[in-house]
């Protein structure tokens, strides 16, 4: 082992309380803390922190963190100086005379890593101050922000070339949790790092559950799935518009569940102060556009529900890595249905952008439905799409109960048909009345009652057939004309289907099923493999946790995570030198809380 792994492994183990690595966080340390840049593809609780925050305490000089989470740059900042890494950030929320302080302690090098947004780093005077003092390094963090291509994209990012340009000898590495071959791609050309060293983790988060339904009442479902799996638990529920947030915010309060909103049409004070509340506290379940989360460190988040399509599996990705940063198991939960079909492609359609980002657009979407209405594995198929090869899980929604397929030709051709019939120019709900010969005011008008077509659907019900044209649409058959009032129009695919010279397999309609609701109002959370004695001391750990958090005003989290107060409980540790072989517990940590946590421990011994 060289000297720098040597130094590297006593940081990790001294400072930060972990035994070893992981996957390939010291080849990347040993990689960087030699000089060379990197670009690092991990996945959401990977620790893809510790491969730059220890190469800044291994090398000379000031690590420089480039982060576009603002609001979450104190809390970063707090986690580092719980474990005794001098820590600071530079952003708008500070004073000048802050502001002043912080650059001293900068260019004196008596500050191991300081954070920064990209658009404090491209004003002269940071520049400057970089130049003016000694980096250890340059750390891109959330790198698929450059990407124009992507969810998150971010203008200020594509200037982060600087770097390469004005500090050539000072080493970069660029971090991700999400890029596809393209995004890939287009970070490294962004940013220069044409000679960088690739690390690419698995993509996989074996500890999420993941589960799509079909949406009936969306809320009802969700809260059915909130009690019925997640009583008292931390989570998060992503929707679409600003009013759904806030309706499903006073939906789950009035039935029962601490909900908190965020939308960036709050007001700044109150967003921030709902973001700090659910970073801080306990049980509570965040409903929010998808302005908020990313690079949420919230360990404990149990599950992560969409109430809307998203636009792509990259962000799905993303946002569902919120969930069981710790390790432990969560879910990843969405009611999908007809209308967000539709009304993605309208986005798309109705967006300002030019074709060829239109086009990118719609095989995103494609891709994100396609996960939805897949018959396999959805971590396969999760996963395929970041290029990575798996075999099925076993514990996702499908192959736990896998869905019926069908040889659906014969109703698709019945669809496509009445699509023709009706002159391709009504929406889903009056063809779908059509098919099933409903005899409203509106279809004797048209004269549609004379069809042939009118009936030939009536052996199902509407919610059958709105899901069989969900999948149609996904196969590309049929398409929503939103300048003609969502009529439905075929596709060149569609004629070989209604030729009969190709089958059409499809997904057997669920009627969507109630959760069981649990026995108590709350269960909250429980380490099933605590025995009673050392669930006992878990909770009296976490307990603990809370109160030290609120007098030092940090998250619980900042305090320990939930997997070291387990192994505390497990370990029972009766002095000092027991709890420093607790993985999580570093030299700092031990002398703040170690006689507090032995003396606690003995009394409930």
């Amino acid at each position: 082992m060289s000297d720098t792994s040597t130094r590297a492994l006593h940081l990790l183990q001294t400072v930060f309380g972990y035994p070893a690595f992981r996957g390939q966080q010291a080849d990347i340390v040993e990689h960087v803390s030699a000089g060379g840049d990197a670009l690092v593809l991990m996945p959401t609780g990977g620790g893809k922190s510790l491969c730059y925050q220890i190469p800044a305490l291994v090398r000379d000089g000031v690590g420089v963190v480039i982060s576009p989470l603002i609001a979450l740059m104190q809390d970063q900042v707090d986690a580092l100086a719980e474990v005794g890494v001098r820590a600071a950030f530079l952003n708008s929320t500070q004073s000048y005379e802050e502001a002043s302080r912080i650059e001293r302690l900068v260019r004196t090098g008596q500050i191991d890593l300081v954070y920064v947004a990209p658009e404090r780093l491209m004003t002269e005077r940071c520049l400057n101050l970089f130049q003016d003092s000694k980096i250890a390094l340059f750390a891109i963090d959330e790198a698929h922000c450059v990407s124009q291509w992507g969810h998150d994209f971010r203008p200020e990012y594509i200037k982060l070339s600087v770097l390469h340009e004005q500090f050539p000898d000072v080493p970069r590495i660029a971090l991700t949790a999400t890029a596809d071959q393209q995004t890939r791609a287009e970070i490294v050309h962004r940013l220069q790092l044409e000679d960088a060293m690739q690390f690419v983790s698995s993509f996989d988060r074996p500890n999420i559950r993941y589960q799509i339904v079909e949406k009936g009442n969306g809320r009802k479902q969700l809260l059915d799935f909130i009690t019925g799996e997640h009583g008292g638990d931390s989570g998060i529920v992503y929707c679409l518009s600003r009013k759904k947030v806030e309706e499903t915010a006073e939906f789950l309060n009035e039935n029962g569940v601490r909900a908190l909103a965020y939308h960036a049409g709050m007001e700044h004070t109150k967003r921030a102060a709902n973001q700090a509340r659910f970073l801080r506290e306990e049980n509570i379940v965040m409903v929010a556009t998808i302005a908020f989360g990313m690079g949420i460190d919230k360990p404990d988040v149990r599950f992560v529900c969409h109430l809307d399509l998203p636009k792509s599996i990259e962000g799905y990705y993303q946002e569902t890595g919120r969930a069981g940063r710790d390790g432990l198991p969560a879910s990843a939960w969405m009611a999908y249905g007809l209308q967000d079909v539709v009304l993605q492609r309208r986005m798309i359609d109705e967006s300002e952008a030019d074709e060829t980002f239109k086009r990118v657009l719609g095989m995103k979407l494609d891709s994100m439905l396609g996960l939805c209405e897949t018959l396999s594995c959805r971590r396969v198929r999760l996963l395929d799409y970041f290029g990575e090869r798996s075999a099925p899980c076993g514990n996702c929604d499908t192959c736990l109960i896998p869905p019926v397929s069908f040889d659906g030709t014969v109703p698709v051709q019945k669809l496509l048909s009445a699509v023709y019939r009706v002159d391709q120019r009504f929406a889903a709900g009056h063809v779908i009345e059509v098919l099933r010969g409903v005899e409203t005011e509106r279809i004797k008008t048209w004269h549609h009652d004379s069809l042939s077509v009118f009936g030939i659907g009536a052996d199902r019900s509407e919610q059958e057939w709105r899901a069989i044209l969900r999948q149609v649409i996904a196969l590309g058959l049929v398409t929503v004309d939103h300048e003609q009032y969502s009529s439905l129009k075929l596709t060149d695919a569609a004629r070989p289907v209604l030729k009969g010279g190709q089958k059409v397999q499809l997904r057997q309609y669920q009627k969507p099923v109630k959760q069981k609701r649990p026995t108590t109002a709350s269960k909250g959370y429980v380490e099933s493999d605590l025995s009673p004695r050392e669930q006992a001391i878990f909770d009296k750990l976490r307990w603990w946790r809370v109160e030290t958090a609120r007098a030092h005003n940090v998250p619980a989290w900042v305090i320990f995570v939930d997997a070291t107060l387990r192994e505390i409980a497990k370990a029972r540790p009766t002095s000092l030198a027991e709890l420093r072989g607790v993985s999580g517990v570093g030299e700092k940590k031990l002398a703040s809380y170690g006689d507090e946590l032995v003396a606690m421990i003995a009394e409930m011994d």
